[in-house]
């Protein structure tokens, strides 16, 4: 038995989180519409991570065998030295099962989207929510609608998460991060750390030629939060300037960089209230140095579903949010400290380099076993 047959699920936002929670809503019998404020299921371009505990929820969802043609499979992490271009160590990850996963944003959009509409999910799009009750009342474009649970995937600037918590000011980071793609490059699918003092890169190859470049830097002044800003490609090279020529030469050739400030939000203190529930970046932003953003979000929207099929909606949010507040709250964690790790400079860096280069000559799997609790964990298993 599922409480959820039949049931009426409104869905507010169609990213990543919000459109895995309406299939997974779809796949345990509701009858799920999604509100969206773009006139399209589209994603600004620009890659992202799917690691293994993300994918469960993919294949729970019906996905695995369209994931190949959608994105590639990591073979490793290789941390590096951003002044010296060398190579510090190289973690094997080609015995993540499932597969640890570069996506291209759109493309990962573009697979949960066409599966939806295969499931029969509604998609109101260009459809701008202007107010949502608890009672699971939703008004887009001057229309209402009553549902039986409404789910804020709406990001962080969430109307339902600002109806359900005090709104609390993020504060800057002392961060800004440029995102960027370049084409034209064959590359072997590993996920390259480029480190140095005070700044650091990540790149990472997609298919169809493309090469995901995310640039961060610590600084005084701040840029404003999103990732949708435009930016000139010349701020971005300057920034790195003191790099090495090969990461130089990655950097020069990303020509329409997006500039973000990065800001620390704190976990929501209340994910529901009677029928409303939030999930993803409106129940937990994250700062992006541990790639789970999405796979959280994957996981909040596997969890959700599954509570409300398996209980009445009053007994299935508290055990929604009781199940996934602990494990969100230590991920975040984690990202804050990678932020750290990752702009040593001195005698600091030159210590931890080779803390790592012989963790990966001698125990290269303790790398990944130090992120076991993230990567094996299972939602689908259960959602207690």
């Amino acid at each position: 038995m599922s409480y959820l047959e039949n049931a009426s699920v409104a869905v507010i936002g169609g990213g990543i989180g919000g459109l895995a929670a309406a299939l997974a809503f779809s796949r345990f019998g509701a009858q799920v519409t999604v509100f969206e404020q773009a006139q399209a299921l589209t994603e600004v371009g620009a890659g992202i991570q799917i690691t293994p505990n993300g994918g469960r929820v993919l294949a729970a969802l019906g996905l695995a065998d369209r994931l190949d043609d959608h994105s590639l499979r990591a073979q490793a992490v290789q941390p590096r030295d951003g002044l010296s271009g060398r190579a510090i160590a190289r973690f094997d990850l080609t015995g993540q099962v499932p597969s640890y996963r570069f996506f291209h944003r759109a493309a990962l959009i573009g697979l949960l989207g066409s599966a939806c509409r295969a499931a029969g999910v509604t998609f109101h799009l260009g459809a701008r929510v202007g107010a949502v009750t608890t009672d699971g009342t939703v008004t887009a474009q001057g229309v209402t609608q009553r549902f039986d649970l409404v789910v804020g995937a709406d990001g962080l600037h969430s109307v339902a998460r600002g109806l359900l918590n005090d709104q609390r000011a993020p504060f800057f980071t002392g961060q800004v991060a440029w995102r960027g793609l370049v084409e034209g490059i064959t590359a072997d699918p590993v996920a390259q750390i480029w480190m140095a003092p005070g700044k650091h890169v990540v790149t990472y190859p997609l298919k169809d030629g493309l090469l995901n470049v995310v640039a961060v830097q610590e600084r005084d002044h701040w840029a404003a939060e999103g990732w949708h800003h435009e930016d000139a490609p010349e701020n971005l090279q300057a920034a790195f300037s003191d790099t090495g020529a090969e990461l130089r030469n990655l950097i020069a050739g990303v020509d329409a960089p997006r500039l973000w400030g990065l800001f620390r939000h704190p976990v929501a203190q209340h994910w529901y209230r009677d029928r409303l529930a939030i999930l993803g970046d409106a129940a937990h932003p994250t700062l992006p140095f541990l790639a789970q953003g999405a796979n959280l979000a994957l996981e909040d929207a596997w969890t959700l579903a599954a509570a409300c099929a398996a209980l009445p909606v009053n007994e299935a949010l508290p055990r929604y949010q009781a199940s996934r507040a602990p494990r969100v709250t230590r991920a975040i964690a984690a990202a804050n400290a990678n932020a750290r790790n990752y702009h040593l400079g001195g005698l600091r860096a030159r210590v931890a380099h080779a803390g790592l280069r012989t963790l990966g000559t001698i125990a290269p799997n303790a790398f990944l076993n130090r992120l076991s609790w993230l990567y094996d964990h299972d939602v689908t298993a259960s959602f207690g």
